[in-house]
């Protein structure tokens, strides 16, 4: 069976466009320059109308689907949602997903060398917002000659990006798909980050965000950021049948030894994520990141009022949610539904049972899969592909 008869992209190849005119942020500050690092699955058409961009959530990345090499295990981190076949059809559609600047996979972030000082950014690099982002992704646009993107979708922070186009450049879309999102972060999620936060900054080795100059990383720091993360990304009752109180090692029986000896599979679940994660993520780029999150607020500059920030879109909207979800939950979707009904705005909204809290957007649930499906055969159908 080849790649393509199995759904899949196949083996997809990174590529970096360099962009050398400043890019001006939010804060005031510009980057003199900088690098998006990306990957693009399907064919541009000959009228350029049926592009998809992806947004990625917080720790995410340009490598959503396929695979780098023959051997690799590890495909992208949508790989369910993006190939032939799947709800993000690449017979159909052109996908770019970008790793946007801020990151620490290959476009300008922290990690990245300052051209004033020819050193890593580190802390200096400038605060970003999610505005930053979309205008970074329209420079993606405008190099690729595309005028309307068939569709931008995004889950969790892409979905924040996803809405922030609709306001930000109206024409630019068709479709807008928020998965598992918000229009502005609730204080327990602000306090989940600025838990995240010190921790990292806390850690011995952090040496106030200049870690590379001293060849050194934060890994205990960002690897309790990490277990804090996940804890709030998975439901009580996905936890409970993932793990129960199922012990790694030692027992529980009375008497049987020291409780140092007993470990939960839990607790090395945990560990084991925690460890991975500071090994390959930048602890100034998870700054930065959740520091963007937690700003984000997107009826600020519309005197707080949601359906008249929405009253700028022009696009239509599909909102999905699901119900385990409590780092963004149900509610949060309902209120942009909301918004976007007072706004007059065509909406879709379904509510996805699941087990698996907020994680529950990056796996090909079958009720989830069959509502994606159908909202994109509509941009299908607009495209004139017979069904």
């Amino acid at each position: 069976m080849t790649q393509e008869q199995n759904g899949s992209v196949g083996i997809v190849v990174p590529q970096t466009l360099h962009f050398d005119t400043p890019l001006t942020l939010a804060c005031g500050r510009a980057l003199p320059e900088h690098d998006i690092i990306y990957e693009t699955y399907g064919q541009l058409n000959a009228d350029k109308s049926n592009g998809v961009l992806i947004c990625h959530a917080l720790s995410g990345h340009h490598h959503a689907a396929g695979i780098h090499h023959p051997d690799d295990r590890k495909p992208g981190w949508w790989d369910s949602c993006i190939g032939p076949g799947k709800p993000i059809d690449t017979n159909v559609f052109f996908v770019l997903s970008i790793n946007n600047i801020g990151g620490c996979n290959g476009s300008t972030g922290p990690t990245a060398i300052n051209p004033e000082t020819g050193k890593p950014w580190g802390p200096d690099f400038p605060p970003l917002r999610c505005r930053d982002w979309v205008e970074s992704q329209y420079l993606m646009m405008q190099h690729f000659g595309i005028t309307q993107w068939a569709a931008i979708i995004g889950g969790s922070l892409g979905g924040m990006q996803a809405m922030r186009w609709a306001l930000e450049h109206p024409d630019a879309l068709r479709h807008c798909i928020v998965i598992a999102s918000a229009m502005k972060l609730s204080a327990q999620n602000i306090a989940f980050n600025e838990i995240a936060r010190r921790a990292i900054t806390s850690d011995p080795n952090f040496f106030e965000g200049r870690y590379l100059e001293h060849n050194t990383l934060p890994r205990q720091g960002l690897a309790l950021a990490r277990m804090v993360g996940h804890i709030t990304y998975l439901s009580e009752d996905g936890m409970k049948q993932k793990f129960g109180r199922e012990l790694k090692t030692g027992n529980l029986t009375l008497g049987s030894g020291s409780d140092s000896d007993v470990e939960f599979e839990v607790e090395s679940y945990l560990r084991y994520q925690g460890e991975a994660f500071s090994g390959s993520f930048d602890a100034n780029t998870y700054l930065l990141m959740t520091k963007a999150l937690d700003y984000y607020d997107l009826a600020r500059e519309y005197n707080d009022d949601p359906a008249e920030a929405f009253s700028h879109a022009t696009c239509s909207f599909m909102v999905i949610s699901f119900t385990t979800d409590w780092r963004f939950a149900p509610a949060r979707s309902r209120e942009i539904v909301d918004a976007l009904v007072a706004a007059n705005k065509p909406v879709s909204y379904a509510q996805i049972e699941a087990d698996h809290g907020h994680d529950a957007f990056l796996i090909p649930i079958p009720r989830y899969m069959d509502v994606f499906h159908a909202y994109m055969k509509r941009l299908k159908q607009e495209l004139g592909h017979a069904l």
